[in-house]
């Protein structure tokens, strides 16, 4: 496999170590920004997506966490794929980027399964990773960050 045929999930609104646009975080309209996932490899029958903070202050941070997404479905701004997990909001769906302060890394991480996964929707990040054990073809990750603006509100 060479480069160009590599796993890979990107954004048409930010790049890699870019930063994300205000309006798919809590500063803007909350939803998600579209993903394109390429070179999805032979033997996928479905794909999990989470989107994680490492940098929140009680440990990492939940922000989206979907799976039995069809690897012909497109991940469209402000959709919900497949089947939605609960987040560390407590709520299903995306949440977007909402740093108490300073900048936080986000990774949004694709994973390539050879099975659709038998998980009940508002399942968390821990019991998608155990259902996904030993049906990983691929993964591949985005990263962007964000920063609130300094007009923002303090304590949300």
């Amino acid at each position: 496999m060479s480069d160009n045929d590599q796993f890979v999930i990107i954004s048409t609104v930010f790049s890699q170590n870019g930063h994300i646009p205000p309006q798919y975080t809590c500063e803007g309209k909350n939803i998600n920004p579209p993903l394109i996932v390429k070179n999805i490899p032979d033997g996928t029958k479905t794909l999990a997506l989470i989107v994680e903070d490492p940098d929140a202050s009680r440990g990492t941070f939940d922000h989206w966490v979907c799976w039995n997404i069809s690897p012909n479905e497109a991940i469209t701004e402000g959709s919900m794929p497949g089947i939605n997990g609960t987040n560390s909001f407590g709520k299903t769906g995306y949440g977007g980027p909402c740093p108490p302060s300073g900048e936080h890394r986000y990774f949004f991480k694709v994973f390539a399964l050879d099975a659709e996964l038998d998980l009940r929707a508002g399942s968390g990040k821990k019991e998608l990773v155990d259902a996904m054990k030993g049906h990983v073809l691929a993964t591949a990750e985005l990263m962007g960050l964000y920063e609130k603006h300094k007009h923002a509100v303090a304590g949300r």
